[in-house]
């Protein structure tokens, strides 16, 4: 993507002046959890409401381990994984407050354990921004040989020493692209900003963490090396066979500013009170007001209709409320927070030995946030005309432009996205193994002010309806294809 083709607003240029209360209060959060978990099975799970800004309700299904039968508890730690990147966020945020960093400057500044390098071998000029929205250049793997590991190759077993940052890297990190030209979902660029945090603070993250974010929030059964405590508090991960339950071993994260983190379901919707009340819950207060709606608005947006990106968290929109939110997975767990910030309402969800929880759990939660706060669900528009005269300047293959060593994006989108006219309808499949992908869905226009703008409906597979868009690129005059539900952008081939 050229740097001319972001659409960046500026911090908190979309964020309101406070929380509004939920609006429907009666949400029956057991029944609703029953609901899912009869739909989608699950070993264990832990679900927590946030309403105006509190905590409020926290139900718990199913077994933290299947062979003593010990039951899930709101106390019950679960692996959160990519949600760590949240708190690294947070953590960033307040050495931003206080002054120590600037989200605009370049990070080698503040970099002093290893280096971070671009593909010229020179010291890359990613800044926190780059890094906080995933458009640093950093790719998602850093080579084909350790893609083939587990996780690819970021975890080691539960009993060894995990090497440092410097060690794991060489002493470099290298980037494919430069800064702010490409957006790539990547465990490296939080594992760099957990670096800064300690080589500005001469504190390791964990500990850092904390003394600024958790205990001030309440978190005391939150931190980076869990696995170290007794078995018996925390879940225990899973698979599913046809056999029932299979342990998956626990293995600690390299990357621990991306996805080292255990915490329970009493401690997220503390943390989610916290960001929803302005950087303050009941037990303290970590960041202001507006560093949180800074953190919740649009940072990196490559078209005006999608939501873009936030500073740690991704955004999202549902009957016209805004979201912010992030995933965790990881072999064995599944986990969500998702945030309607105008709303004062959230909620978290914790699963493990859960099949494609990380394409339903998603969706189900958001779901049910949406009728909390009395969102009108998105649905395909039928009262919008399809414009066929525009579909040959749309239908075509498209490429992303990533590393071929980002193979998470790769397993999605393949061999890249095709958008073709089936059976007289408008049609997007991705060139992929995966079925569903495979055989695409239909493109349903839903924005009568731009016919670029379409609906596409993934209910089947569990992931609801979505949007994406079309625009030329204002510098190479190229066709762009930008997807909601990740900041992604594929160039049609000429």
């Amino acid at each position: 993507m050229s740097v001319a083709s972001q659409q960046a607003s500026h911090p908190g240029a979309d964020a309101t002046s406070g929380p509004r209360p939920a609006t429907s209060p009666a949400v029956d959060l057991e029944r609703e959890v029953d609901r899912i978990l009869g739909r989608w099975a699950a070993v264990g799970a832990a679900v927590g409401l946030v309403r105006s800004g509190r905590a409020s309700d926290v139900v718990t299904r199913g077994v933290a381990d299947a062979a003593s039968g010990e039951e899930v508890t709101p106390d019950t730690a679960f692996r959160i994984a990519s949600i760590t990147k949240t708190l690294t966020a947070v953590a960033v945020m307040t050495l931003v407050e206080d002054g120590l960093l600037d989200l605009d400057e370049p990070v080698w500044r503040h970099l002093h354990s290893f280096r971070l390098v671009g593909p010229d071998g020179r010291d890359q000029p990613a800044t926190l921004r780059h890094l906080l929205t995933h458009t640093s250049g950093l790719p998602e793997v850093l080579s084909l040989p350790r893609a083939l590991r587990a996780d690819f190759g970021e975890s080691f077993p539960e009993s060894s020493d995990l090497p440092s940052l410097a060690e794991y890297y060489s002493g470099t990190v290298r980037a494919v692209a430069g800064p702010g030209q490409v957006f790539c979902y990547t465990n490296h660029g939080p594992a760099v900003l957990g670096q800064v945090v300690e080589d500005l603070t001469r504190m390791p993250l964990e500990a850092y963490l904390r003394e600024r974010v958790l205990e001030p929030w309440g978190m005391r059964d939150t931190d980076l090396s869990q696995s170290r405590r007794p078995r018996r508090a925390r879940a225990i991960g899973y698979r599913l066979t046809r056999r029932g339950p299979v342990d998956v071993a626990v293995r600690d994260m390299v990357t621990v500013g991306a996805a080292a983190a255990w915490s329970t379901a009493r401690d997220m919707t503390r943390y989610a009170a916290g960001l929803l009340g302005g950087g303050s819950n009941e037990f303290g207060t970590v960041l202001r007001p507006e560093t949180v709606a800074s953190m919740v608005g649009a940072h990196y947006r490559p078209h005006p209709a999608l939501p873009g990106m936030g500073l740690g968290f991704f955004r999202g929109e549902v009957g016209g409320h805004p979201l912010a939110e992030h995933q965790g997975i990881i072999p064995g767990f599944d986990s969500n927070l998702v945030l309607a910030p105008d709303d004062g309402a959230g909620m978290v969800a914790m699963v493990t030995g859960a099949r494609l929880a990380m394409f339903w759990l998603p969706d189900a939660t958001g779901a049910l946030l949406a009728r909390l706060v009395g969102a009108p669900e998105d649905r395909l528009r039928d009262d919008l005309p399809q414009r066929p005269e525009q579909w040959p300047e749309l239908c075509g293959r498209y490429d992303v432009p990533a590393s071929l060593s980002d193979l998470r994006l790769r397993s999605i989108v393949g061999a890249g996205v095709q958008v073709l006219v089936r059976r007289g309808r408008l049609t997007v499949r991705c060139l992929t193994p995966v079925p569903a992908l495979r055989r695409g869905v239909e493109l349903h226009p839903d924005d009568p002010d731009d016919p670029l703008v379409f609906r596409f409906d993934l209910s089947s597979a569990g992931l609801g309806t979505s949007r994406i868009a079309f625009a030329p690129d204002p510098v190479t005059g190229r066709m762009a294809l930008h997807l909601e539900v990740m900041p992604l952008t594929a160039y049609r081939r000429r």
